[in-house]
């Protein structure tokens, strides 16, 4: 839950390229599929995961700055969802430095961080839309997957693709998915999408071309469930017997990234 806008293989990549180009050798990139089909499969997956009335995750998520003496970082964090079409949801995420909860059940968005022992409810009726919006605009919060979640992921992030690669199949956590590549004018994001009648995202990479070093957000999904699978909720926000109900501005040291002041501001 961060300035969500804000791997391995990557690295491996740049390795691998170095090294041949050092011994003289020649890479030769294969031809991707149509972006047609590459369109379609993300689009399927829009679909799929929109159609669902219920569903719960388990994520691991990583998020970089990149702070002003050009040093990146990285933070990691934990947590789990679960959403209930078309305006519940309940969301845990626990990294180095905080332990937070959010709840929405259509009257009221609550937040509790249980490391701070505070929360804070503020009253609001609307869609799962409208309660991702209001955190990211009103108070610079991410939902994890937040794009993924909304009633329509092909329309919310296909709109501004300028290009776009089927890079074949990948494993992710053992599953065979399907690697998509896109392109917008500030970020390159990828997606790994499981193959079969069930296309769900398995792990969803974002990388920043505005900031140097081009920071990343990427966030791989666990234990997924939909239908009948999914565990029931009452999405009613649970607190402890003593945690301090306060004024959301006053709720500080949600997000992903901790404050570094006396260390540089990050990017």
């Amino acid at each position: 839950m961060s300035q969500e806008i804000i791997g391995g293989s990557f690295r491996a990549a740049v390795a691998v390229t170095v090294l041949s180009m050092a011994m003289g050798w020649t890479l030769t990139m294969p031809a991707w599929a149509d972006e047609a089909g590459a369109k379609n499969l993300f689009k399927a997956m829009s679909d799929y995961v929109s159609g669902q009335k219920t569903i719960s995750f388990k994520y691991n998520s990583n998020v970089e700055i990149v702070t002003p003496d050009l040093q990146k970082l990285t933070f990691a964090s934990s947590g789990a969802a679960i959403v209930n079409r078309p305006d519940k949801i309940r969301v845990t995420r626990t990294g180095g430095f905080a332990d937070v909860e959010l709840t929405y059940d259509g009257k009221s968005l609550g937040l509790y961080g249980k490391n701070l022992n505070a929360f804070t409810k503020i009253a609001m009726t609307g869609s799962l839309d409208e309660v991702i919006d209001t955190l990211r605009f009103d108070f610079g919060l991410e939902a994890p997957a937040a794009d993924l979640l909304s009633s329509n992921p092909n329309e919310t992030m296909m709109s501004n693709v300028t290009d776009t690669k089927d890079l074949g199949s990948g494993v992710i956590g053992g599953v065979e998915c399907d690697h998509l590549a896109f392109r917008t004018l500030d970020t390159d994001w990828q997606i790994w999408i499981t193959q079969g009648d069930k296309p769900r995202p398995c792990r969803f990479t974002i990388t920043s071309k505005t900031l140097a070093l081009a920071p990343e957000y990427t966030i791989e999904v666990t234990e997924w469930k939909d239908g009948s699978d999914v565990a029931s909720d009452d999405f009613n926000l649970k607190t402890a017997a003593d945690a301090k109900e306060v004024k959301v501005e006053e709720l500080q040291g949600l997000d992903e990234i901790p404050n570094l002041s006396g260390k540089g501001d990050g990017q």
